[in-house]
């Protein structure tokens, strides 16, 4: 079955790249698949509610590494208890309502409250950003070049959905059976409420595709309590943000179709050319403040008369956001996708297309209406439609049209309130952000090809770094976070694997406490036995066996009904359980370059990387009370001597 990796961070393989052209004469769709879009989604698999002991077996399990002897002993009986009492009866509920709710997912409406419920900020709290790699033509990585380009082929990909015409997504464990024309041309014939099995039967398993909707007219909106998602397919304008001034205009015309690239060119270049100064107020801060201190500013924003200027930018296709300055390196470039200048951005809106003065494009994107699945698809697609089959080229002339009159530059009403209270967003951002450091390290020792021939996973080598870092670097096995996608599954979203297992901690000991107590063979077998179980922790994840979103449900289910909060739950270390200070996601594509997100705790590591075939990189984000350098070289340092060990060296030499 699918793994993580192979969920959230594969290529997409799309083998069909003809164009489908309008009358007009305008490439409108990246392609055409033969299989509808959504061809599997009525006969997905639901996400199985695990059952409550293996459940309780897990959690117990990923405690050992953090607790000593009386603790575990405490937490194993309050476990037990919870297991026999109060937490089968919120189980069985659990499993009463799942069953009456087969459309969905019994982690749907949890996850969703407990996205659109957190009141902290989304920047650096929620969104988190991806990357591309620069475009291999030179020439093309042009500020308006590269912006034209991306924004026909972001177009193309929202028209190709909105068809049916985009190929479904697809895990292949066996593609020469799968990913043919033939098994296409057969299974499109297959009743959509049958389409799974087929895929099943040639080992082929369809991704849930659910979320893709909000990729595009999509914006989160700020709400005293909880946030709300909003959608409108209708609009057909783009926002662009430059010098935190907003413009828009329209990308679709009234018949449906697409504007030509060279009209697209002609409205950003003449946006890109504005003299007008800097907005002195800048309503992007907005975006970028305390939900319920938000959520009133919104009121009073409409309340003065700016409901239609709202209007357009909740409702857009996407957020466009051309920023005045070339990327200095990968540090700079990691800071302007997290966060950048709150002036230029719309955190609210599901996706920034940011687009630097050299060309560098990344994606910063809201995470309550979606996951990394989703986002890597279209960012897959838009990379490999703008190199391969670029809109327009360095050549190109923008089209000879009233750029003033298609453009509208938005103004906004505002009043001193309003004013103070985006001075005092400002403020807030700016302090937020200085506290930030991000540091990064490409280790060039070994990568996926050498650990593939040991027969040991690549995933678990860098988590098993991770684990040696934070050892060496303060004396301690803490709670770890790593994503896992359960796309696999109707409305699935994610589980956690829980890196940190006596596995990682017996081993780290070794290589850090003790590395003269240990043949070279003893070492290796160590790092077999945590990549074999980290193996089984991913498999168990990718197939909705984890424990963290079961213990979710049945506590969210408790609070719903008023009933009190178990013992169990207010446990000292569930909570440190759930403190997760070295959070981990990883992903690799062609199309992106880094990736990379904020500590999910004051005292954490956010921590994005990448095994690459014969190198690794690692992009950490902390705040002043952890220091993200040390711990790299420690990463670096741990890295050096895993790969040694697997080469047969001694650690160290």
């Amino acid at each position: 079955m699918a793994t993580r990796q192979l969920l959230a961070g594969r290529a997409v393989c799309c083998c069909c790249w003809r164009r489908a052209y309008s009358s007009a004469g305008t490439a409108e769709f990246l392609h055409r698949s033969i299989v509808p879009t959504m061809h599997y989604q009525k006969s997905l698999p639901r996400l199985p509610v695990p059952k409550l002991e293996d459940t309780i077996r897990r959690y117990l399990n990923a405690q050992k590494p953090l607790l000593n002897d009386d603790q575990f002993r405490k937490t194993e009986e309050l476990a037990h208890q919870f297991e026999k009492g109060i937490g089968r009866e919120l189980h069985e509920q659990l499993v009463a309502q799942d069953n009456q709710n087969k459309h969905t997912s019994y982690i749907t409406g949890p996850w969703f409250d407990m996205y659109l419920k957190a009141r902290e900020p989304v920047v650096l709290n929620f969104n988190a950003f991806m990357s591309f790699n620069p475009d291999p033509k030179s020439e093309y990585n042009d500020q308006l070049i590269r912006a034209t380009n991306m924004t026909v082929s972001a177009i193309r990909f929202m028209k190709t959905f909105r068809a049916g015409y985009l190929e479904p997504e697809v895990f292949h464990l066996d593609p020469k059976k799968s990913d043919t024309q033939l098994f296409k041309q057969i299974i499109r014939f297959v009743p959509s409420s049958l389409s799974w099995f087929g895929a099943y039967m040639v080992n082929a398993y369809p991704l849930d595709m659910s979320q893709y909707f909000r990729l595009f007219n999509s914006t989160r909106l700020p709400k005293l309590n909880r946030d709300e998602l909003y959608t409108d397919e209708k609009a057909k304008h783009l926002l662009v943000l430059r010098k935190g001034n907003f413009y828009v205009f329209d990308v679709i015309d009234r018949d449906g179709n697409m504007l030509k690239p060279s009209e697209i060119q002609a409205h950003l270049k003449y946006i890109l050319s504005d003299n007008s100064p800097a907005s002195a107020f800048p309503l992007g801060y907005l975006s970028s403040e305390n939900r319920d201190t938000w959520a009133s500013l919104r009121k009073d924003l409409l309340d003065n008369g700016n409901e239609e200027a709202l209007r357009k930018i909740d409702s857009a296709v996407f957020c466009l956001s051309l920023d005045d300055f070339p990327i200095k390196d990968f540090v700079h470039l990691s800071h302007t996708m997290l966060h950048g200048d709150a002036a230029n951005r719309w955190y609210d809106k599901s996706f920034n297309l940011i687009i630097a003065k050299d060309g560098t494009a990344g994606i910063n994107f809201e995470h309550s209406w979606g996951d990394g699945v989703a986002v890597l698809r279209f960012q897959n697609e838009v990379f490999k439609d703008s190199t391969e089959v670029p809109a327009v080229s360095p050549q190109s002339q923008p089209a000879s049209v009233d750029s003033s009159t298609a453009v509208q530059k938005l103004d906004f009403k505002l009043n001193d309130a309003l004013k103070a209270g985006i001075t005092k967003a400002k403020q807030n951002f700016d302090a937020s952000v200085e506290g930030l450091s991000l540091n990064m390290i490409q280790f060039h020792g070994g990568g996926k090809e050498l650990l593939k021939q040991k027969k040991v996973s690549p995933d678990a080598v860098a988590q098993l770094a991770f684990q040696m870092a934070f050892l060496r670097q303060y004396n301690q096995t803490v709670a770890t976070y790593e994503s896992c996608s359960t796309a696999a599954f109707k409305h699935g979203r994610t589980e956690t694997i829980r890196p940190a297992s006596i596995h990682t901690k017996k081993c780290s000991e070794a290589f850090v406490k003790e590395p003269s107590k240990h043949s070279t063979e003893e070492l290796q077998e160590l790092i077999v036995e945590c990549s074999k179980y980290h193996g089984r922790l991913t498999k168990e994840a990718a197939m909705g066996q984890g424990f963290d979103r079961h213990l979710f449900g049945l506590r969210y289910l408790a609070l719903s009904k008023d009933i009190a909060l178990p013992d169990f739950y207010q446990d000292q270390a569930y909570a440190r359980l759930n403190y997760n200070i070295i959070s981990t996601s990883t992903l690799v594509s062609p199309a992106v370059q880094l990736g990379g997100f904020g500590p999910v705790v004051p005292d954490g590591f956010g921590v994005g990387y990448q095994v690459h075939d014969d190198w690794i990189g690692c992009n950490v984000s902390s705040y002043p009370t952890r220091n993200g350098k040390e711990f790299l070289q420690c990463v670096h340092k741990s890295l050096e001597d895993i790969f040694n060990v697997l080469k047969g060296k001694k650690v160290g030499s």
